[in-house]
């Protein structure tokens, strides 16, 4: 393949802008904002989550408190009743007198039992309002931070935006200058060699794969046109020469 000398420089050119934007798009994509997000949004989801769980468990403790009060109250009516029965002298018989005053003493421990039940309820209940009021206050917290967090990220898109968008622009410009087999070739070597076609040969070394070549080649290359377009024998990009090339 034949191309100038400038049209092979120009390579170089676009291989720099090539590396421009790989480097813009790996900005773009490894911003730490997108992880901080994710976080949040999983930790939100979390809360909504254990809201969601609290809200049933407090529903299930008020119906729990209530029928323990309920109870409590059917008790505390009994023993008010039997106790009234004592105190009007309603019972006459020594052992009736007896077997009253023992249920008595029975419902009153039952009383004591049922109020401790609805005591272990109220805190039961108590700690699960405190749970489910902060859940909701972290849910806010998070919203703030996510919001804080996402006007830097459309920021920082918003900048790499602008500079891929400059980049993208010298770039196409540089490729509408170029030969259209010598700009096939250097896309087709660009898709197979991590995003680069061309590279410099300075000072006897494939500035593409790093290596020096040997005389053999570099003499091969000292002869060739300026005008033909060579290759490096170690990884097949294009070699691009110049004044700092060691010929």
């Amino acid at each position: 393949m034949k191309a100038s000398p400038e049209a092979q420089l120009r390579l170089v050119e676009l291989a720099e802008l090539d590396a421009e934007l790989g480097r813009l798009d790996h900005r773009r994509r490894g911003l730490p904002e997108h992880q901080e997000l994710e976080q949040l949004i999983r930790r939100d989801v979390e809360l909504r989550d254990s809201i969601a769980a609290l809200d049933a468990q407090e529903r299930d403790l008020k119906r729990e408190q209530g029928k323990a009060e309920a109870d409590v109250d059917q008790v505390r009516s009994r023993i008010v009743r039997d106790r009234q029965r004592l105190d009007t002298g309603q019972v006459s018989s020594p052992r009736e007198l007896e077997n009253l005053q023992s249920e008595i003493e029975s419902l009153l421990r039952r009383q004591s039992d049922l109020e401790e039940i609805v005591l272990d309820v109220m805190e039961r209940r108590e700690t699960a309002q405190g749970s489910h009021k902060s859940a909701i206050a972290e849910r806010e917290r998070i919203a703030a931070e996510a919001a804080a967090v996402t006007a830097r990220r459309d920021a920082a898109l918003g900048e790499i935006g602008e500079l891929s968008g400059k980049a993208a622009d010298r770039r196409a410009a540089v490729a509408a200058q170029e030969p259209p087999d010598l700009l096939d070739l250097y896309e087709k070597l660009r898709a197979q060699h991590d995003g680069v076609g061309a590279a410099m040969l300075r000072r006897g070394r494939c500035e593409g794969c790093h290596l020096s070549l040997n005389t053999v080649d570099l003499n091969s290359i000292r002869a060739a046109e300026p005008d033909e377009v060579v290759r490096c024998e170690e990884c097949r990009r294009i070699l691009v020469r110049g004044a700092e090339s060691g010929l």
